[in-house]
C-alpha cells in the first residue's frame, strides 16, 4: 500500500471516529419501511396522500408500505426488520419488549376504544363470567387478547377457564357470525361491522383498558437515523392534524381503503377513536404499566420481570415533535 493510500485510509478512520455510524447510515438510507393498518386511521391518510413520499423525495428515499393486520403482525415485522415503523397497542408493544423485541415507542396516533368482548345477537352470554367453558376467538399478542385476559382476571377466571380459538382479527369476526365460537375479543373496524351488519353485541366494554395506539420504531433505526425519525413523526403530525380538522376527508379516505359502509366507519371513527393526542408521555406510560402489571398478575408476563423498568426502556419521549 502506498504512503498516500495509508494516509487516506487513516483520514477515513479519523472521520469515522468523529461521526459515528448514524451519520454514514443516514447517508446510505434508500428506503423507509412503514406499516399501515385499519386500526390506525392516521396511517391511511398518511399513505393515501403520499405525505412521506413528498417529504423524502428530495433525499432520494423511497417509502415502502406494509399492511399490519394486528399488533402481533406489526411486532413480528419489526422484530424481523421487515419494517422500520409499526403501529400497535401500547400493551402489546410492552409484552413484545419484555420478550426481547428491540423496539421503542415514540408517538401516539390515537386514543381508541377499539376492543371489547363481543357475542352474537341471540347469545345468552351477558357477563365475562358467562365465558367459562366457552370458545372465544382471539388474536394473541394484541390489545384484544390483553383486554380479554384482564377481563377474565377481573371475573376471577383465567384463559384456562375458556377455550381460546386463535384467529387473526377478521377471521375471529367471521367465526363469531358463523357460530363457530361463542364470543370474540373484537377489534375495529371489524367489530363495528359485526355490530351494524350482524347485530353482534358488545357485552363487556371498558374504555380505560384499551391501551393507546402507539407508533414504534426499531431501536437500531432510531439510533442510526434520529433525524429521519424526527421527520417521519413531523409528517405523521401533519396527517393527524389534518384528520382531526377534516373528518369528512378522513372518512372518505377510510372508506376508500376499507370499502366499509358509512355507518360502520362512523361507529369506529366518530364514537370510538380520539385523535387529539400525539406526544407519548405520562398517560401512555401509566396505561401501559397498568396493563403490564395486570398481565403479570394473570401469569402472561413472567413474575420475575421488572415491568416498570421494561416500560421505561420501551418509551422514548425524546424525539421532538412540531410545536405548531
Amino acid at each position: 500500500m502506498s504512503l498516500l493510500s495509508r494516509r487516506a485510509l487513516a483520514a477515513l478512520f479519523a472521520v469515522s471516529a468523529l461521526f459515528p455510524g448514524s451519520a454514514f447510515a443516514a447517508d446510505a438510507l434508500k428506503e423507509i419501511r412503514i406499516d399501515w393498518a385499519t386500526y390506525n386511521p392516521v396511517s391511511l391518510v398518511l399513505k393515501q396522500k403520499g405525505l412521506l413520499e413528498k417529504e423524502f423525495a428530495k433525499d432520494g428515499i423511497s417509502i415502502v408500505w406494509v399492511q399490519s393486520a394486528g399488533s402481533n403482525k406489526a411486532l413480528e415485522f419489526l422484530n424481523a426488520g421487515s419494517i422500520d415503523f409499526g403501529s400497535t397497542a401500547g400493551s402489546a408493544a410492552l409484552v413484545a419488549k419484555i420478550n426481547g423485541n428491540p423496539i421503542k415507542s415514540i408517538y401516539v396516533y390515537s386514543r381508541p376504544e377499539w376492543t371489547a368482548l363481543v357475542t352474537s345477537k341471540d347469545s345468552k352470554i351477558a357477563t365475562v363470567a358467562d365465558l367459562k367453558g366457552k370458545r372465544v376467538a382471539v388474536t394473541r399478542g394484541t390489545d384484544p387478547h390483553i383486554f380479554l385476559v384482564r377481563a377474565l382476571l377481573g371475573a376471577g377466571l383465567t384463559e384456562k377457564d375458556i377455550t381460546p380459538v386463535l384467529l387473526q382479527h377478521a377471521d375471529g369476526k367471521t367465526a363469531l357470525i358463523r357460530g363457530d365460537v361463542d364470543a370474540w375479543a373484537g377489534l375495529d373496524p371489524m367489530m363495528a361491522q359485526a355490530e351494524i351488519e350482524d347485530g353482534a353485541r358488545l357485552f363487556y366494554r371498558k374504555p380505560d383498558a384499551n391501551t393507546w395506539g402507539i407508533l414504534n420504531v426499531r431501536e437500531q433505526f432510531l439510533k442510526d437515523h434520529p433525524d429521519i425519525v424526527r421527520r417521519v413523526l413531523a409528517t405523521y403530525e401533519e396527517a393527524r392534524k389534518g384528520s382531526l380538522a377534516n373528518y369528512d376527508d378522513l372518512k372518505k379516505t377510510f372508506i376508500a381503503v376499507t370499502k366499509l359502509p358509512d355507518a360502520v366507519v362512523d361507529k369506529q371513527l366518530k364514537e370510538r377513536t380520539e385523535l387529539t393526542h400525539s406526544r407519548i408521555g405520562a398517560p401512555q406510560r401509566e396505561s401501559i404499566l397498568a396493563a403490564g402489571l395486570a398481565l403479570q398478575q394473570a401469569g402472561v408476563i413472567d413474575a420475575k420481570a421488572d415491568v416498570k423498568a421494561a416500560v421505561d426502556s420501551l418509551i422514548d419521549d425524546q424525539v421532538p415533535l412540531p410545536t405548531n
